[in-house]
């Protein structure tokens, strides 16, 4: 199953590559535009989803302002099942939007697999009425397959101003064997962190571009790198309290 794994990665990974370049291109404008008039770049998930807001957070070669949103109750390591629980009720968002920070001049990239569950649906709402620009990364396929939970009958993609597929199968889980009797083998996680780090890549090349010295972190283990990064962090760290 090694090579079957690798293969069935890459195939998501090629439909990413030829179907969303126009949207992760556009995705990739916004955020070069959002930093360089002093916005940031924040995201939301729930249960895996968060993964990958701390994939591209306090990252080596990546963007500084990167704001992941922590909520411990809607991660698994409070509870796993309590997460899932939780992410389905229509009204627990209210709970905490009241603590978010949301800006016109920032992105909010919310992020969702199944997109139907309505606190990352809540998420996205917020963002856009505070003004920020907001893209789901998520799967049609699954969206489409699958009632909505919220109680507008929205999905994720519905409810941002762009919506990128990851192209997950219906259930994340890519392989099969007659032994088992349950697909396995997710693939939301290693596309979402490729398409996430692709924006940003595209993102400094168009700061670059502008003459806009991207905030790019350097590596803590290469000497010398320390007094980069805290210059850097410094700027940032009022509005991203976790960098401190």
């Amino acid at each position: 199953m090694l090579t079957a794994y690798f293969e069935k990665a890459r195939e998501r990974l090629r439909l990413v590559e030829e179907q969303e370049a126009e949207a992760m291109a556009e995705a990739a404008r916004k955020v070069a535009i959002a930093i360089q008039n002093g916005g940031i770049i924040q995201l939301f998930g729930c249960g895996h989803s968060h993964i990958l807001t701390e994939e591209v957070f306090y990252r080596a070669g990546g963007l500084v302002p990167v704001k992941p949103i922590f909520i411990e109750a809607l991660m698994l390591h409070e509870g796993a099942v309590r997460s899932s629980q939780l992410e389905r009720r229509n009204d627990y968002a209210e709970e905490v939007l009241a603590e978010q920070d949301f800006r016109p001049e920032d992105v909010v990239f919310v992020l969702s697999t199944s997109g139907r569950n309505p606190v990352p649906i809540d998420f996205a709402l917020a963002a856009s009425e505070a003004g920020a620009f907001t893209i789901a990364l998520t799967s049609l396929e699954y969206a489409n397959s699958q009632t909505s939970r919220h109680r507008s009958g929205k999905h994720l993609h519905d409810a941002v101003d762009l919506a990128i597929n990851n192209h997950s199968v219906v259930g994340d889980a890519v392989l099969q064997t007659e032994n088992v009797q349950v697909p396995f083998g997710p693939t939301s996680t290693v596309v979402g962190a490729t398409i996430l780090n692709a924006i940003f890549a595209e993102a400094i090349q168009q700061m670059a571009d502008n003459s806009f010295e991207p905030p790019v972190f350097l590596s803590g283990n290469i000497d010398g790198a320390d007094d980069h990064n805290n210059r850097l962090i410094e700027k940032y760290k009022e509005r991203i309290a976790a960098l401190a």
